[in-house]
């Protein structure tokens, strides 16, 4: 027996999920946030602003630009796919929903590229579970395709996930690149070629797609690790040193071509010393990675026998260096949720390793809270939308009254069909794991991923109309362009890129900066205190035509006037 090995793992307990099964549940959390919505502010609507000036020409494809302004974050690729998705994409497909098709593939390959580098990990001679003295333990594969299983769950399951990893935006592209790198480190041992190519692709990625940085310190601290673990590598010297030489020869290449485009800046922020920001940035951490978060702790702790060995142990050494990389970026960048995001492929790799080694009270108890947890969640959307039909019950009613003035509740009945299937599944979900399905591993990790695809799913059909209202510019759009008449070029005065991209792509104005020449007759201006011109406009040239409030943020307004 190894000492050092906290995983006893029966046979039985091995099992995997059906594949159809799984396959089912990824698209019923993958599609809802792509399909029938409008971009999101801001980042969203910026990025797609971005995307439509490339398609049409109006931007350089090697320096992106809004109304000629640079991105705020450099970055290519992700922009890239998605004036190529605007330009190659049939007439009949809305242009927002066209510009997220290469997204949804993105989060495919950040939720493949999650299961097979968990799974190879697992497959590592230090991550099989001990040895019984009659046998019966689990066979090294279908361990490593349970404990598969099981971080693609803990992948879903993380609370911070759902929204941003449905949004066009470079954090997703960024994600899902990290995932891709991730499963190149898990692999190289087993997959040397195919992983290596992976490998070259994930950081030129990265880089491409505005993180060079850790694009740098993913690769030169996998290749590390995998120096130092050759002998858990099946592989013959020659092949090992060609694998390390091309991987070192692909982040040459990341770094140089981030040199040549201009990619690399500073960005760090260094971390504020007040208790706000800290508890602040805790219950961030705490919130987006929940539930992967504290079973990655517990992986700490179970394993820490083999963190503290002078051998390498590669289910451990790379998730933990990948999350310590990112959770640095975090700590000093202005985009922590973000930046947090590309966490989520190494810790749900590490949460996976916590469950051959949870107590079945710790497993009931997660079990449990999910249940009662995910169950309100879903109530409460059902409620709500209830209220938003029918007016009853009165108070949610009225609540939605007062925080979305002016909206009206649409009933579509696709939405409302789904949301019953799901709610359904749900329930069957719960009643299968109250049963006598306890055996396999990942089996602590149904309910939390489950729930929080039930609640995303549901949160994107019965109150999508709300949260199109509410989230997106769209409402605000509408009132400005209908005061623009008729209509012509528009300049912009301290407008943030999202509000440019959302009167440029859904109003259809031709915007531009306000010292732009020649004048426009028209100018929207992001408003001072109270709703005031902004102090460097000209009275003397412009009449305020209109005042036009976000619906539900009064901080998204904006200010109309005419040139007199």
């Amino acid at each position: 027996m190894n000492p050092t090995n906290p995983a006893i793992v029966a046979q039985a307990a091995a099992r995997r999920l059906p594949r159809g099964a799984l396959l089912l549940f990824c698209l019923a959390y993958m599609l809802p946030g792509f399909i029938g919505r409008d971009a999101w502010k801001s980042a969203d609507a910026s990025a797609l602003g971005f995307m439509a000036e490339l398609a049409h020409g109006s931007s350089a494809w090697l320096h992106p630009t809004l109304i000629g302004m640079p991105s705020e974050n450099p970055t290519l690729l992700a922009y890239w796919l998605g004036a190529w998705a605007l330009q190659w994409a049939p007439a009949w497909i809305a242009p927002d929903f066209a510009a997220r098709i290469p997204f949804l593939f993105l989060l495919a390959l950040a939720m493949a590229g999650t299961w097979y580098g968990t799974y190879y990990l697992a497959r590592s001679p230090r991550a099989q579970p001990v040895v019984f003295a009659f046998g019966g333990e689990a066979s090294p594969k279908d361990y490593a395709r349970a404990i598969g299983d099981a971080g693609l769950l803990a992948l879903i399951a993380s609370l911070g996930l759902a929204q941003l990893s449905h949004e066009t935006t470079p954090a997703l592209a960024q994600t899902a690149f990290t995932a891709l790198v991730f499963y190149a480190l898990s692999a190289l041992p087993y997959r040397p070629v195919i992983a290596t190519v992976a490998m070259a692709f994930g950081l030129i990625g990265l880089s491409l797609s505005g993180a060079p940085t850790l694009s740098a310190v993913f690769g030169i601290g996998g290749l590390l690790i995998h120096l130092m673990d050759r002998k858990d590598a099946d592989q013959k010297a020659p092949v090992t040193a060609l694998t390390s030489w091309t991987i070192a020869l692909a982040i040459a290449l990341a770094i140089g071509l981030a040199h040549q485009l201009d990619l690399l800046r500073w960005k760090v922020e260094w971390p504020v010393e007040k208790l706000a920001y800290w508890s602040g940035l805790g219950q961030l951490l705490l919130w987006f990675t929940w539930p992967a978060g504290p079973l990655a702790l517990w992986t700490l702790w179970r394993w820490r026998k083999q963190i503290l060995s002078r051998h390498i142990s590669r289910h451990l050494a790379v998730p933990i260096w990948m999350l310590a990389a990112t959770l640095a970026a975090t700590l000093t960048s202005n985009a922590s949720d973000r930046t947090l995001m590309l966490a989520l492929p190494a810790l749900a790799a590490l949460a996976a390793f916590a469950l051959p080694t949870l107590q079945r009270q710790v497993a009931a108890l997660i079990d449990w809270f999910t249940l009662l947890f995910f169950s309100s969640c879903a109530m409460v959307v059902w409620v709500v939308w209830l209220a938003m039909q029918t007016g009853y019950p009165s108070q949610p009613a009225a609540n939605v009254a007062r925080l979305a003035p002016g909206f009206e509740a649409e009933f579509s009945t696709l939405g409302f069909g789904l949301a019953l299937v799901a709610t359904g599944v749900w329930a069957w979900l719960v009643k299968w794991r109250v049963g006598r399905h306890r055996a396999a591993i990942w089996k602590s990790l149904v309910l939390p991923a489950g729930g929080a695809a039930l609640c995303w799913l549901l949160l994107m059909t019965l109150w999508l109309p709300l949260l199109n209202y509410a989230q997106s510019y769209n409402a605000m759009v509408k009132r400005a362009a209908a005061q623009i008449n008729p209509a012509g070029c528009v300049e912009s005065l301290g407008l943030s890129e999202g509000k440019i991209a959302a009167l440029q792509f859904y109003g259809n104005l031709e915007m531009r900066f306000a010292k732009d020449i020649p004048a426009c007759p028209w100018l929207i201006a992001e408003p001072g205190d109270n709703m005031s011109a902004p102090d460097s406009l000209d009275e003397k040239q412009w009449i305020l035509l209109a005042p036009i409030r976000h619906p539900t943020d009064g901080n998204e307004s904006v200010l109309i006037f005419r040139r007199r």
